[in-house]
């Protein structure tokens, strides 16, 4: 039952894949949906007997590779943790392929959009399941492979072709980092096995690696190294570029790799490596600084953005910063609670996009729309719960969650976690829900409130979707409003068991009972920074404030911000450019075209004229004759290897032409 989770989204993918020409767009869609439906009801029977029951499951296959002491196998681990994640996975992944049958029915292409869904799908459950590095790293290159596909999905379009490229290599500076991580892991431990390694890991916290005369602590060295591939993959800052101009691949792409799954990846690497991080005070600083930084600056770029998609694409960043962070105070069951919660309301906010964008023929720019409250009613109602889930409203999925992770910032900061790192987390945090509150709302007015802009004939031809594409609306709606109420005590309650030895949290670090002591104003300033960003929203939209606030600073603040804090710019101007000049003048002009061919065909060669028309009459172009020189070569390497006479080898060669 386990291997089946995985293996009907391959089958789902092959079928649609290779005989979708001729499947055909029904028999292919009916074939892809049953596929991960069926992945899913297993999920859910997993996470009952693994989550609630406390039956952990290890399976192993076969081998895989064996060199000296590296023995990997295919094998699979399934605990609280990892079947958390498939419930996760199955979900969005089953709402997002019903989704797309209507969403894409007019695209030719269809049977190989499904094919390209259930493949990411399945190295998706191939990363979650793996239990050692190597099998989880094939997992995880192949979500890059998926992703590339699927944003590059409309391969006619130079824009898809651009974001996609970027996605690849952006990523690929991670997957360096990772694979890093995992040569040290086999340096230190001997093994890639995840259970091997944490079970060592507390006997390595004070081993040090001599590099160059210099000590460096060996488990912050493999935490830096992981955390760098998590920076690739869940888009925080610096290599977070790719992550927005990832939306132009199709609307379902957006909803399933760049909000609830993918992204994630790196997030699940840090909760799945707790047993290694939390002996490294220095990688729990860095995790610290960076999420607080990515929550900060990601919700501020989202303030500015006029694009529907990319907006909600950089709350997608910052709500991965609260993840990190998380993890930085380690408090790792609290940051995959809210990477749950966060899969529900950020796919109904980007599925909710779609049925916009389907509505107006695709347009995606906000400051075109307006008024679709009368003629998308129910879409604005759901858009409404996942912009209230996002910005932590009380009492629905993203409350539970993300504002404990600001009572546990908080708790963090009076006990001093570095007094800065303690700072920088609770006061960016904090900042972090104004924007996000903010922008959620400048979204529902520009779209669904504020007078249209659209042209008379898309608005009159706007209608509510069929119920195809309102079916995963409406069960995402419901997961948005009582999924963090559900699963509140049972993945962070206290006293709960439910993680078991999948996360370890060191009692030092623990900070859970704490939090339901702190001051009740501190508990309060979460909502109330969000309601001003959403009384703010409403006063600027509702009275055009903005108008009478274009002065020199506001404006100049608006285009930096809007130009995404120039971090493209600057990736071009300092490494872009001067990567591709030495490529060119040095590696290309001097090496390739200077030195070698000096040495080679256009040197040496031309310096000795005789020996080179000799060399020249042997090309003779007749079989025979290279035949001759290839058994004479033949003959030579075996006299030399086995030392053989050279009467063996003439009798040998005459024998050939005989």
């Amino acid at each position: 039952m386990y291997l089946l989770i995985l293996w009907l989204p391959l089958l789902g993918s092959i079928f649609a894949g290779f005989l979708g020409r001729f499947l055909g767009h029904k028999g292919s869609s009916i074939i892809s949906v049953i596929c991960v439906f069926l992945s899913m009801f297993l999920s859910f029977v997993a996470f009952y007997e693994v989550g609630l029951m406390g039956l952990n499951q290890y399976i192993t296959l076969s081998p895989w590779i064996e060199v000296g002491i590296l023995k990997i196998s295919w094998s699979f681990l399934f605990d609280s943790l990892t079947v958390t994640m498939l419930v996760v996975i199955t979900v969005i992944s089953s709402l997002v392929h019903l989704y797309s049958l209507e969403y894409m029915q007019n695209d030719p292409h269809l049977p190989r959009f499904m094919s390209f869904l259930e493949i990411f799908t399945f190295f998706m459950l191939i990363l979650v399941t793996a239990d050692n590095l190597v099998q989880m790293f094939v997992g995880w290159e192949g979500v890059g492979l998926a992703s590339y596909l699927l944003i590059n999905f409309w391969f006619t379009r130079l824009a898809a072709n651009q974001s996609a490229i970027k996605a690849l290599v952006v990523n690929r500076i991670g997957d360096f980092g990772l694979s890093l991580g995992i040569l040290t892991v086999f340096y230190i431990f001997q093994s890639v096995d995840y259970l091997t390694i944490f079970s060592l890991s507390p006997l390595f916290s004070v081993y040090y690696l001599n590099f160059g005369g210099i000590y460096i602590p060996g488990l912050t060295l493999v935490g830096i190294f992981l955390f760098i591939g998590a920076v690739g993959k869940s888009a925080q800052l610096g290599l977070h570029t790719w992550l927005p101009d990832a939306m132009e691949g199709p609307t379902p792409v957006s909803a399933l790799i760049h909000a609830a799954t993918m992204v994630t990846a790196g997030v699940f690497l840090l909760i799945r490596f707790s047993p290694l991080i939390e002996f490294s005070c220095t990688v729990l600083n860095v995790l610290v600084i960076f999420g607080s930084l990515t929550a900060f600056f990601a919700g501020m770029s989202g303030v500015f953005q006029n694009d529907l998609k990319r907006v909600i694409a950089y709350s997608t960043c910052s709500q991965l910063g609260y993840m990190v962070f998380a993890c930085g105070i380690s408090c790792y069951n609290v940051s995959m609670f809210h990477l749950a919660n966060h899969a529900f309301f950020k796919a109904l906010l980007f599925l909710s996009a779609g049925s916009v964008i389907h509505a107006l023929a695709n347009e995606q720019d906000m400051r075109r729309m307006g008024s679709l409250v009368k003629f998308l009613p129910l879409t604005y109602s759901l858009m409404l719960v996942g912009s209230f889930a996002l910005a932590g409203f009380p009492f629905l999925t993203g409350f539970y969650s993300k504002d404990f992770i600001l009572e546990l910032a908080q708790v963090a900061l009076n006990n001093n976690l570095q007094s800065m790192q303690g700072a920088f987390a609770c006061w960016l945090g904090n900042l972090s829900v104004f924007f996000t509150a903010f922008y959620s709302f400048r979204l529902i007015y520009l779209t669904f409130i504020n007078s249209t802009n659209a042209t008379r004939q898309s608005i009159l031809k706007s209608h509510e979707p069929s119920l195809l594409m309102l079916t995963p609306l409406v069960i995402l709606g419901f997961g948005s409003i009582f999924i963090g109420y559900l699963g509140k005590d049972l993945f962070i309650g206290l006293g709960t068991d439910f993680w078991k030895s999948s996360i370890v949290i060191l009692p030092l670090n623990s900070y859970f009972i704490e939090a339901e002591w702190i001051s009740i104003n501190l508990k309060w300033l979460p909502f109330l920074l969000s309601a001003l960003g959403i009384v703010l929203a409403t006063i600027i939209n509702i009275s055009k404030t903005h108008l009478y606030l274009y002065n020199t600073f506001y404006r100049s603040l608006c285009f930096l911000v809007s130009k995404k804090w120039y971090w493209d710019i600057l990736y071009n101007r300092f490494f872009v450019y001067p990567i591709l000049n030495f490529g060119y003048l040095v590696s290309f002009k001097n090496l390739d075209r200077g030195f070698i061919e000096l040495m080679g065909p256009y040197g040496f060669s031309k310096l000795i004229p005789t020996w080179s028309q000799l060399l020249s009459k042997l090309q003779t172009g007749q079989l025979s004759h290279y035949l001759f020189f290839v058994v004479l070569g033949i003959c030579l390497f075996l006299m030399i290897i086995f030392n053989q006479t050279p009467l063996l080898v003439f009798y040998s060669v005459l024998l050939f032409f005989i």
